[in-house]
This record gives C-alpha cells, structure tokens and sequence, in this order.
C-alpha cells in the first residue's frame, strides 16, 4: 500500500507542475509560454515568483518520493534501482533551485546578470541530463512498447532542448523566444 502511494506522486508530481505551469502563468499578466521560459515564473523580481515557491517545494518532495518508490519497487531490477536513485538525485535538484534563480530579461540585458544565473543554467543542464538517463535506463527495465513511448518522448525532448539551447542567447537579450 506504502508502495502504491509512492509510486502515485510521481503522477501527482506531474500534475502539479502542469498546473503550476498554468495557473501561475495566468497570475502574470502579458507572461507568455510561446515566447518566455518557465524558469521567467520564478526569476527574480517576476511578480508571480512567491507564488511559485511553495508549489515548487511540493513538486520536488513527491519527485523525490516517487523515485523513493522506484527504488523500493525495484525488487531484483538493477535497472529500477537506477531509475529510482537517478529520479531521487532529479527531485533532490529541486532543493538548490530557490538558490539559483535567473533574473527577469530585462536585468540581464542591462547587464545584471549574477552567479544565480549561471547556477540557474547548470542545474537546468543537470536536470535534463538526469531526466534524459532516468527515461534511457527506464525504456530497459520494461518491454518493446515502454521502450519506444521512451524513444519517442527522448527525442521530443532533445528537440525542444536545442531549440531552446539556440533560443538562450535571446533571454539575455530581452528579446521574445521565436516560439
């Protein structure tokens, strides 16, 4: 039952963030998901980042406690018990992320930008990767079918990585995203 409930935040975890994606994005008047990162929610001094705290520190315990639940479903499965601390080591990220907030375009066009920043960027990196690896190693631990929803999803996200890797230089510059 203990397992269950774990394994269950990991949905719950999802659709949080989507929610949080969402509804916090309508607190922000002219905000824009096409031509802003989700990160912009929380920089520093935009009007809806003490709005995303909370939710956030949720978002990152049931992540943490989904791949919790990894790990004690795993049984014998070297593969899940990589999953598991790989999703543990994503969800324990959300941790420092209050500690390396980006600033809002403007600041950084102007040439405010702080270590936070460049803090901000690296644990983006690390996440992705962690993600990357936590859905490589968990399309071995299941069949034909699980493995090509992973491949699918693997090569979505490393699409919309470059685009937003090549979009980068224009949040530094104040400009909207091509999106």
């Amino acid at each position: 039952m203990l397992r269950k409930a774990l394994l269950v935040c990991g949905i719950l975890s999802s659709l949080l963030y989507a929610a949080m994606t969402v509804f916090i994005a309508m607190q922000w008047e002219g905000y824009s998901s096409a031509s802003q990162t989700i990160s912009e929610l929380s920089a520093v001094g935009a009007p809806t980042r003490s709005l995303w705290l909370l939710p956030g520190a949720a978002y990152t315990v049931l992540v943490t406690v989904f791949g919790w639940g990894i790990w004690t479903s795993a049984s014998r499965s070297r593969v899940l018990r990589i999953v598991g601390c790989l999703i543990i080591a994503y969800g324990s990220l959300g941790l420092l992320w209050p500690l390396a907030p980006m600033h809002l375009r403007a600041t950084l066009a102007a040439g405010g930008s702080t270590p936070s920043d460049t803090m901000h960027l690296v644990l983006a990196s690390v996440t992705v990767l962690l993600m990357l690896l936590a859905i490589g190693f968990g399309s071995a631990a299941f069949g034909r079918q699980f493995r090509r929803y992973s491949i699918a999803t693997l090569l979505i996200l490393l699409a919309f990585d470059v685009l937003t890797f090549l979009d980068a230089p224009r949040v530094q510059a104040n400009c909207p995203h091509r999106g």
